[in-house]
């Protein structure tokens, strides 16, 4: 029996898709060169103004909606004080005693059980810029391109209970975030990045025991591992009588270890008080109902509709609506006219490890949905069989080719004359006496010996129903 229960709260960073930073013109571009899209505001020269970026705004409320926050009508940007080379005004601007959106929830569900993630709060703030460490030159350099880019921090209840429960709460956060089109996602470019508390209590204690801060967790694998090792080492800790230090540490993925970075800042340490730069923003009812209205259907809820309109398992529903690009593929490949299950599994297997291979998002394939629809009829109709279907997958995926006009031009359809296959199996028949002898003396496994034979010996054309019927007749 376990004797801590862990106790884990997140706080996520999720940069907003605008083309222009939150407090000035200069463009969020991701790969230009070190400090292209700098400017005095974004780069703290004295005497300049913020302009607050409005779509931020709207981006922010949005997400607010979508997670059942309470969408404050007034907040107030704060200066979180702190020292970085990265960091040219000496502070941030973000918010802190009345933020953008309070108390929401995502619902997440891990191995079956379902289970509601409150969120505590949802804030604006800018980015930081970015120090470049250089071992050959000795030397440390700043790119302030990163520098006053649009952030919203999400920040949950700890409400968590493993490392697997937040991966299913990031992956939820995720998919909402991209559906709305708020956001990317992209966490190799730290579009989405997020930082774990975690702390140990021994079971029953209502106390929360001390937590550690989790940093540099790029990706849901890493999430996993660093969460995994730190329960271990505090429980190691707590077992040997010592105490858990609050601080912050890094995870090193080489290593698959945490490492102490520095003592957890506290919210008096930041000295946050309100920016005086920046008036409160103010949304009117009518704004904040439109925003509404314009929200798009989201994962769980076309989850919940994959399941019930085209008779999905939830498996399959969950895979195919994690990306929104991903589920209108299915639905266009289903208004096509191909069967439903059918398309999820095609799309869940080939068209998945071709776009991974490609590094392509599906609404990006020359393989339109209307194509996969085509090439599954093709199947249905017994014009291919499904491995030649996907055996040509690759040259349809990369090409963007039409199915039927492919298999014409390469001769690949189904042989389905009975004229034509009979020979073929007379011929293998004849190849393989003993194994006929042996079929016919009550070894009826070798049925799927003689099927091969003749699938090889016709390219893999030939109808497989109809050749199991001649060998039925044939063997007697």
């Amino acid at each position: 029996m376990a004797r801590y229960e862990t106790v884990i709260g997140v706080e996520v960073h999720a940069q907003l898709k605008t083309k222009s930073k939150i407090f000035c013109s200069c463009s969020t571009r991701f790969g230009v060169d070190p400090n292209e899209n700098v400017c005095p505001v974004c780069s703290g020269m004295p005497g300049v103004l913020p302009v607050l970026n409005a779509t931020v705004v709207e981006y922010a409320a949005k997400m607010g909606l979508a997670t059942g926050c309470t969408v404050n009508p007034v907040s107030v940007f704060a200066r979180k004080n702190y020292f970085y080379p990265d960091l040219p005004k000496g502070y941030q601007t973000s918010q802190f005693e009345q933020p953008i959106c309070e108390h929401g929830h995502v619902d997440i569900t891990v191995d079956g059980v379902a289970k509601r993630i409150g969120i505590t709060r949802i804030h604006m703030e800018e980015d930081a810029g970015k120090n470049i460490h250089s071992a050959a030159d000795n030397l440390s350099y700043v790119d302030l391109n990163r520098a006053c880019v649009p952030l919203i921090e999400i920040v949950s209840e700890p409400d968590m209970r493993g490392p697997e429960e937040v991966v299913a709460y990031l992956k939820a956060l995720r998919a909402i975030l991209v559906y709305l089109d708020v956001c990317d996602g992209n966490m190799e470019e730290g579009s989405f990045r997020c930082d774990a508390n975690v702390s140990l209590r021994p079971v029953g204690q209502a106390e929360f025991g001390t937590r550690a801060e989790l940093k540099n967790l790029n990706s849901f694998r890493h999430v996993q591992k660093a969460i995994e090792y730190e329960v271990d080492r505090q429980a190691d800790i707590l077992d040997d009588g010592g105490t858990v230090i609050q601080e912050t540490r890094l995870y090193d993925a080489a290593k698959n270890i945490t490492a102490s970075m520095r003592g957890k800042e506290e919210a008096h340490d930041y000295r946050y008080f309100p920016d005086p730069d920046l008036v409160p923003v103010r949304i009117e009812a009518a704004t904040l109902e439109k925003w509404r209205s314009e929200l798009p259907e989201l994962p769980e809820a076309r989850r919940a509709r994959f399941v019930a309109d085209f008779g999905l398992s939830d498996y399959d529903a969950e895979v195919l609506t994690a990306e929104r690009d991903m589920a209108e593929y299915f639905e266009a490949a289903v208004a096509a006219g191909a069967d439903p299950k059918k398309a999820a599994n095609w799309m869940q297997s080939e068209l998945l490890r071709e776009l991974n291979q490609a590094g392509v998002a599906a609404r990006d394939a020359k393989l339109t949905p209307e194509k996969l629809a085509a090439l599954i009829k093709l199947i249905d109709s017994g014009e291919i069989s499904g491995k030649i279907a996907k055996q040509i997958f690759p040259d349809l995926f990369a090409e963007g080719l039409d199915p039927a006009d492919y298999v014409r031009q390469k001769g690949l359809s189904q042989i389905s004359d009975s004229n034509a296959l009979e020979s073929a199996v007379e011929a293998v028949l004849a190849a393989n006496p003993a194994e006929v002898e042996a079929f016919r003396g009550g070894k009826t496994k070798l049925m799927g010996f003689f099927v091969g034979q003749i699938m090889k010996a016709t390219k893999g054309q030939a109808n497989p129903g109809l050749v199991n019927e001649l060998l039925q007749k044939k063997l007697g």
